[in-house]
């Protein structure tokens, strides 16, 4: 995982100060508690934690004093997200009331801030009604991420959610259909991407996890001409992207 200060999260340490970051609602990407360290307020924490699906991890003294910025953590840092999270459902009403087709952009092992400030760039002015992206391996929405995306952050909405497979199960059933890039894939142009879509897009390492790829309808490659083996995937997403508003131009 990236470094969280590297990446500007908003540290909040401190027993108080994070059970109140919870209880107001703030939205916590990962929690570090004190491996051991179980008393009462540490346990509220906890069960706060719980409650909001938080990531939470266990690590020595050592480490918590890395991460805190005031070295007053008393067994606990939490990294806040700089911007709120939204809701799958925001995006679908957003389509609803655009009269549009839903457009949404699904992100699997994006951890680079830069890209994925890149994404929500392309996703806005390519129209997408909002990127979904998973808890775990993922770049958070830190204040890289926004200066990244231009302030498209302002206008894209971005959901984190617990597990893309069973997200977009729920989206089939809603009417949408899914197309994986994946170099192995259907050349992009050969593909009917028109239509209520769910565009998946993974790193360019690993690509997209097998289940995630398996629970898409299809996949989408792009044609290369060059000797290296993969795009970035900002870059990557911004092609497939526009495939997808080319077509819906035709209909």
């Amino acid at each position: 995982m990236l470094e969280e200060k590297g990446a500007e999260n908003q540290v909040v340490e401190g027993r108080n100060a994070v059970l109140e970051a919870f209880r107001c609602g703030r939205p916590i990407d990962r929690l570090y508690v004190l491996d051991g360290c179980q008393d009462g307020p540490v346990r509220s924490i906890l069960r706060e934690a719980k409650k909001h699906d938080t990531i939470v991890s266990f690590v020595t003294k050592e480490r918590l004093t890395q991460l805190s910025e005031t070295g007053k953590h008393q067994g606990v840092v939490a990294f806040a997200a700089a911007y709120e999270y939204a809701q799958v459902e925001d995006m679908l009403e957003l389509a609803k009331k655009k009269g549009e087709d839903p457009f949404l952009i699904l992100l699997d092992n994006i951890e680079d801030p830069h890209n994925l400030g890149a994404i929500i760039r392309t996703a806005n002015l390519a129209g997408a009604h909002g990127v979904i992206i998973p808890k775990r391996r993922a770049a958070s929405l830190t204040a890289v991420v926004a200066r990244t995306s231009a302030g498209a952050l302002n206008y894209t909405p971005v959901a984190k959610v617990t597990n893309l497979v069973r997200t977009i199960e729920e989206l089939k059933k809603k009417g949408l259909w899914f197309i994986c890039a994946d170099m192995g894939g259907d050349v992009m142009y050969r593909l009917d991407m028109k239509g209520p879509i769910g565009l998946v897009i993974g790193n360019e390492g690993e690509g997209v996890g097998r289940l995630v790829k398996e629970a898409c309808d299809m996949t989408a490659s792009i044609p290369m001409k060059g000797e290296i083996g993969s795009l970035n995937a900002s870059v990557a997403s911004g092609i497939l992207a526009y495939e997808i508003v080319r077509q819906r131009m035709q209909k």
